[in-house]
């Protein structure tokens, strides 16, 4: 599954970088939601840019982490952490850029892609689970009880 997200954001990249890097955008929603293509050289919001080593080794150690919580300890409950980030990796260490694209133009936000929902996406769902079994854990049950 990971591999096959990891697949899906590398196709969406090359089709940006193909065809939406000669128009710079074209609307997908009119007035809220663009396609943009832009080259970002740090992290979330350009963070760290042109840190391209630094940014290539921590995301390199995280997702060691990230891998052995999915391998060893949780059955999937990193798997869009994983993905997410190895494909943004990719980018880091073939181009020293990712490749974004999504831009939400109802709202001063930056520039993202798949990679980043994923992450995101993966996050959320991760604390989620942690505030529910804690939850069921002040309860008395586990979560396999309800």
């Amino acid at each position: 599954a990971a591999a096959a997200l990891i697949g899906i954001d590398q196709a969406i990249k090359l089709w940006a970088t193909n065809v939406l890097q000669p128009v710079g955008a074209m609307p997908l929603i009119p007035h809220v939601v663009e396609l943009r293509f832009v080259l970002n050289p740090g992290m979330a919001f350009s963070l760290l840019s042109g840190k391209q080593l630094f940014l290539i080794i921590a995301t390199s150690i995280a997702l060691i982490f990230v891998a052995y919580g999915l391998f060893f300890r949780s059955r999937g409950r990193y798997l869009l952490i994983l993905a997410g980030g190895i494909g943004n990796l990719i980018d880091r260490v073939l181009n020293g850029e990712v490749v974004d694209y999504i831009n939400l133009l109802f709202m001063q936000f930056a520039v993202f892609n798949f990679a980043d929902i994923c992450v995101c996406v993966g996050v959320g769902l991760w604390v989620l689970v942690i505030f529910l079994e804690e939850l069921h854990a002040e309860n008395g049950q586990s979560p396999k009880e309800q």
